[in-house]
């Protein structure tokens, strides 16, 4: 379908050679436009919004920008009318020379999406150019001897314009021996030539002044004109005559420089200095022709002096001309035409139409990355030019029309792999040998939020000490993130979470740009041990991405709890009565104590810290049994004063004491028959249970040290006997029944700590205990004995409440079975296993 705007009769040209003419076509989706040359700038070339449908707020958002193939930027677009425009002078002759056809393709290209559309301007000539002759003035020397008919070549008169606008014919000023007339020569190019019409008398006129008028078919026409002056000679009769007036050759363009190109003959039939020929190029040879050719004046030959380049010159004309040496000289004329040839002499060229965009990670197969086109000056074969783009990138090209290329994704992008890529495409031509070009291309990869932060540990062990300051930090947490920029912008927090029904933000908080977690206050490890962290690291992309991290906070435990003396009441006192028969070893009572703290911190060893008589009493280191060092004697004082310090392991060391009141009586067989007594009487029934625990616990040291002994004694006589104490597995008959055992467990906030208390009769269970010792651990230390009764251990528990008056005890009791011990056997001094029943009481202190 064919469309004139702006349509101009070209028979008013004459008068409206500025004005438009313009037609545009659209055919193979391709717009094209004709216009005169030499329009003013601004001039309209057409809409060109509306002829790629385009609308008028496009321009702007697409960007819609215009590039020229020709190199130099003859058009531009008016953004707000979308019509295309003439930017710079436009001289048909300079850009396409006498070529008939002359069209300057154009790219137009608009982005988001990415398109191209080629668009043609042919320009037209208009007669703007005069013939014009190389020399306004030429003389010619003609001998009069001349015969009628001979024809004398002039030089050429030039014009740039074509079609009807060039050079069209000649005329002669009007004289009676000469005329003029046209040669047609190669290419269909017209040569005038004088042709003498009447016999020459130099005699009579020996000079003939003539005007050569070369006129173009313009309208309205224009000429040019040249001064022949002819001198008329007196005799040399034969000029100089080829052998043809018209050689060809054709070369290759990498001829090297002094190659012979062809040799032009020509013969003089007079004699003597007058047959002599000297060969010349004609006087108005161009000068290109010059600078490429030269000629061997004696032999004709013409030779290769410059460098031939199809793609700039592709055919030369050359005048040749023979001189005889007569008086006058005779000369005579031929044209050498010289084809070049093409040759793969230059390799294809990669041209970006549009810079490559870049490219998000998560585009779809397809996207338009970059417009490019391939080029090559070659012709035939040695222009086609085949792009290659190796496999292994992510891209391919797609041929779009005119040798233009999309470079688009085929393939899957992780901007994390690969951020940005340098793609090499190599264009190839068809010539032989092939030549090729490279060309890289570097496309970077935008970034989608497609990875979440990582954390350095999927979760984090952190120790801190009790009694910190408020305010300190814990710890600092870090995570990464592959993605970039605000994709990888990582902020932290605390997931909500409970430590004792409390929300953990009451414990610590967290400074979000850096991971660092701090304390909100100072730590008891007695009322917390490990409590757990959920951190949560989260990025900023949207949507964004997250991740959790554990840290386990482990308090640790500081020394900073005294020893509790539980027993004897620190806070009550009482009198222990010894009798004066009592030997070396005998058990007064038993210093119990416990401490808040663990580990060593909670390690508690007993020592005399002041006695009245320091070599009557001591106290075990571990145990705390107050035993006499030595036996009683008469003259021992009745009365005395024993003070035990009990220490912890930690640093520093803390203690506590307490005081002992010895009373030393006659006729005292058991211990604690005051302190049975006592607890008989149901007036104090609060220091009835007190006495009740104090025996207990008394009577479990003094039992369990004689089951010591008795173990050791039993082992020694073995080893006598047998050398050493064998091991085997046996059942204690006596422990098939099940007894329950009274084991108190004080759980406070620190770590679980256990004290022996014997329930039921004191007295009654004093010859019927087996003791069986538990291994020592870092948080507990207990001993396990077994009673031969229940016990109803319940009501004693309450001498407790004396020796901690800021803490609440609570209880409770557990049945366990088959709890193993070892005994030594009396047969052959070995160690066998026993089981007993037990009854497991837990006692718990709360503090306020």
């Amino acid at each position: 379908m064919t469309k004139t705007i702006g349509y101009r009769d070209w028979r008013w040209q004459a008068l409206l050679w500025h004005h438009v003419f313009l037609l545009w076509t659209t055919v193979d989706a391709q717009t094209r436009y004709s216009i005169p040359e030499e329009l003013k700038q601004g001039s309209v070339v057409g809409n060109l919004a509306k002829d790629l449908s385009l609308g008028l707020s496009e321009i702007f958002e697409r960007k819609l920008r215009v590039a020229s193939e020709a190199g130099k930027q003859y058009f531009s677009v008016d953004a707000g009318k979308g019509e295309l425009l003439v930017n710079d002078r436009i001289d048909r002759e300079a850009l396409c020379g006498q070529s008939a056809s002359c069209v300057l393709p154009l790219q137009v290209v608009v982005e988001d999406p990415l398109q191209l559309f080629r668009v043609e301007v042919e320009i037209q000539d208009i007669n703007d150019n005069a013939p014009r002759f190389p020399s306004n003035d030429v003389t010619l020397e003609i001998a009069e001897s001349t015969v009628i008919g001979v024809r004398f070549p002039v030089e050429s008169a030039i014009d740039p314009d074509v079609g009807a606008n060039s050079l069209k014919t000649y005329t002669l000023s009007k004289d009676e021996c000469f005329n003029i007339r046209l040669k047609e020569v190669a290419g269909g190019r017209k040569v005038p030539e004088l042709v003498l019409v009447k016999p020459l008398d130099r005699e009579k006129k020996s000079v003939h002044q003539l005007l050569i008028t070369a006129l173009d078919g313009g309208n309205p026409v224009k000429s040019g004109t040249s001064q022949v002056t002819v001198k008329i000679l007196d005799n040399n009769d034969n000029v100089p005559a080829f052998e043809k007036t018209l050689y060809k050759v054709s070369v290759v363009e990498n001829l090297e420089k002094g190659a012979s190109i062809l040799q032009t003959k020509a013969t003089d039939m007079d004699d003597g200095p007058n047959g002599e020929i000297e060969y010349f190029f004609g006087a108005h040879t161009p000068e290109n022709v010059l600078s490429t050719f030269s000629i061997d004046s004696i032999t004709g030959t013409i030779l290769l002096k410059g460098i031939l380049d199809f793609e700039s010159t592709s055919n030369y004309e050359i005048d040749i001309t023979a001189k005889d040496k007569g008086v006058p000289r005779m000369e005579g004329h031929c044209t050498v035409h010289v084809e070049v040839l093409d040759v793969n002499d230059n390799a294809p060229e990669i041209i970006l139409t549009s810079n490559a965009k870049p490219v998000r990670e998560d585009s779809p197969n397809g996207t338009v990355v970059a417009l490019l086109n391939a080029r090559d000056d070659d012709t035939g074969n040695n222009g086609k030019v085949t792009l290659h783009l190796p496999t292994k990138y992510p891209f391919a090209l797609k041929a779009s029309f005119s040798n233009n290329y999309e470079l688009v994704t085929s393939g899957a992008l992780d901007r994390e792999r690969v951020s940005e890529y340098k793609i090499e495409i190599t264009a190839t031509d068809s010539g032989s040998p092939p030549l090729s070009s490279k060309k890289t291309i570097a496309v970077s990869i935008t970034d989608v939020n497609d990875n979440p932060p990582v954390f350095s540990q999927s979760s984090y062990n952190v120790y801190l000490k009790e009694n910190g300051v408020a305010g300190s930090i814990l710890y600092s947490v870090s995570a990464c993130d592959l993605d970039a920029g605000e994709n990888a912008k990582v902020t932290y927090s605390i997931v909500d979470s409970k430590v004792h029904d409390v929300s953990v933000s009451s414990y610590v908080y967290m400074n979000s740009e850096n991971g660092s977690i701090y304390s909100m206050h100072s730590f008891d490890y007695e009322k917390v041990k490990v409590f757990h962290i959920q951190v949560q690291a989260k990025d900023q992309g949207s949507p964004s991405l997250s991740t959790n991290a554990t840290v386990h906070v482990f308090i640790l435990d500081q020394n900073d709890n005294a020893p509790a003396v539980i027993y004897p009441s620190p806070h009550a006192a009482s009198h222990l009565r010894v009798p004066r028969t009592a030997k070396a070893g005998h058990l007064v009572t038993k210093v119990t104590a416990v401490d808040a703290d663990s580990g060593h911190n909670a390690w508690i060893s007993y020592k005399v810290s002041e006695a009245t008589d320091a070599s009557l009493f001591m106290v075990s280191v571990y145990t705390g049994e107050v035993r006499t060092k030595r036996a009683v004697s008469e003259h021992d004082d009745s009365s005395q004063r024993l003070i035990v310090e009990v220490q912890d392991d930690g640093e520093a060391v803390q203690s506590a004491t307490v005081t002992l009141s010895i009373l030393l009586e006659d006729g005292v067989s058991e211990p604690m028959l005051e302190l049975r007594h006592k607890a008989s009487e149901p007036s104090k029934t609060s220091g009835r249970i007190t006495l009740y625990l104090i025996v207990s616990l008394a009577s479990v040291s003094v039992l369990s040290l004689v089951t010591l002994l008795i173990l050791a004694v039993k082992c020694m006589r073995s080893s006598r006997s047998s050398a050493s104490c064998c091991m085997r597995r046996t059942h204690c008959d006596e422990d098939k029944k099940p007894n329950r055992k009274l084991h108190i467990q004080l759980n406070t906030d620190g770590p679980i700590k256990y004290v022996e208390v014997l329930g039921g009769d004191v007295m009654s269970q004093s010859h019927s205990f087996r003791s069986c010792m538990s291994p020592v651990s870092e948080y507990s230390d207990f001993t396990l004995v077994k009673p031969s009764s229940t016990a109803d251990f319940k009501e004693v528990i309450s001498v407790l409440d004396a020796s901690l008056p800021d803490s609440t005890w609570t209880f409770e009791s557990q049945q366990v079975s088959a709890i193993p011990c070892l005994q030594c056997s009396t047969t052959c001094g070995t160690l066998t296993p026993c089981h007993a029943h037990f009854v497991i009481v837990s006692v718990q202190r709360v503090l306020f």
